[in-house]
């Protein structure tokens, strides 16, 4: 039997729930149904049961709960051995593998919005292997009575509790609560604050969410972010003077995401496209101020991921566009492109948009510099 707050090597998720939790509304985004009674079964009898549902007479595809298109028939079923709702939807065929790790619950409680504590969290549970936190979130949390909701919801999937509540009458709650349930409470942000008030001498401020203030800095994030939108795959002409980065690449190279993760840094990021045969804006290359960045990608790499964006539009035709002579051929003018306009490059074949972001940060940060010097 589960002790309270210990985690189990398991091949699925534990019965419980996954989901983020509004104590105002208590709102659910998914959930997990009870999970199989045999618990222990090995990976290799799931991996069979896996292999048998690929000869169903509908060639039927599982899917969780919320990766569903509209126009698909679907009907609902509850898989035996994973525990989870599944969908069986036809024409793609998609089998849950098992996973072999170990889970646990974490509680993540926070007064403010609660993103600080979710990435502090992913970025934790990223140094472990096969580590698999079913995280509840509850944001804002600022009274008694939202609290003693986010509390039962502890009692019922025991685990790691970690928080950024600032009121003291509210830490105690919590923390006393989670002695009685023998549940580890940590207050995230306790040491770092602790030590930067033992650097500065200063006191500690009570406001909640400070960092969320409505100051110049969040609103010219929000026009960075109309910024990015409004130049978004070759829009906007040649109004490119205005913008502090043009990411430049063939299709599929995650210009898109990486110019919105930009602007909610608060960079002012356009992304051109470059299309066999189409000709690029001339403010391409008249631009003076913008940081100019060219963004490649493996061949290989590249072809995979055209592959999986034609599947879910349901094309499967062939293409240049997937060709792998053709596709060569892009990146090869690509990387010419950007040799004779000396613009700095970076492969994402193997990154995020988070790690290529980051990089495009630095290339900025040293741009600017030279500009200062200048």
């Amino acid at each position: 039997m589960t002790q309270i707050g210990r985690p189990e090597r398991l091949t699925h998720p534990p019965a419980g729930r996954r989901h983020t939790s509004n104590p105002q509304d208590h709102c659910m985004l998914g959930q997990f149904t009870p999970a199989h009674p045999n618990r222990d079964t090995a990976t290799a009898s799931c991996r069979s049961e896996a292999r048998e549902s690929h000869t169903s007479a509908h060639r039927c595809a599982p899917e969780i709960r919320g990766g569903l298109q509209p126009d698909h028939r679907q009907a609902r079923e509850n898989h035996p051995r994973f525990g989870a709702e599944i969908y069986w939807t036809p024409q793609r065929l998609m089998t849950p593998i098992p996973r072999l790790g170990v889970y646990f619950h974490v509680h993540l409680v926070s007064d403010s919005t609660g993103e600080t504590l979710n990435a502090m969290t992913k970025a934790v549970c990223a140094r472990f292997d096969d580590v698999l936190p079913i995280e509840h979130i509850y944001p804002l949390v600022r009274s008694s009575r939202q609290l003693e909701r986010v509390l039962r919801e502890i009692g019922d999937a025991p685990g790691m509790v970690v928080h950024t509540i600032i009121d003291s009458e509210l830490r105690s709650q919590l923390e006393d609560s989670c002695r009685r349930y023998g549940a580890p409470c940590i207050a995230a942000l306790d040491p770092l604050t602790a030590a930067l008030g033992r650097y500065l001498g200063a006191q500690l401020s009570t406001r909640v969410g400070a960092q969320h203030a409505l100051d110049s800095d969040y609103f010219n994030r929000i026009e960075a972010l109309n910024y990015a939108i409004g130049h978004d795959d070759g829009q906007g002409g040649q109004n490119l003077d205005s913008a502090d980065v043009i990411l430049v690449g063939v299709s599929r190279t995650s210009k898109t995401p990486t110019s919105i993760y930009l602007a909610h840094r608060g960079v002012r990021a356009a992304n051109v496209p470059l299309v066999p045969g189409a000709p690029l804006p001339e403010g391409l290359f008249t631009t003076t101020k913008a940081l100019i960045v060219g963004l490649v990608v493996s061949p290989d790499r590249l072809i995979q991921i055209r592959r999986n964006r034609l599947l879910s539009l349901n094309e499967n035709r062939d293409s240049a566009y997937i060709d792998a002579d053709s596709v060569r051929d892009e990146i090869l003018q690509a990387r010419r492109l950007f040799d004779r306009q000396d613009w700095p490059v970076i492969d994402v074949s193997r990154r995020s948009v988070e790690e290529t972001a980051a990089a495009v940060i630095n290339l900025l940060n040293a741009h600017r510099a030279r500009e200062h010097q200048l």
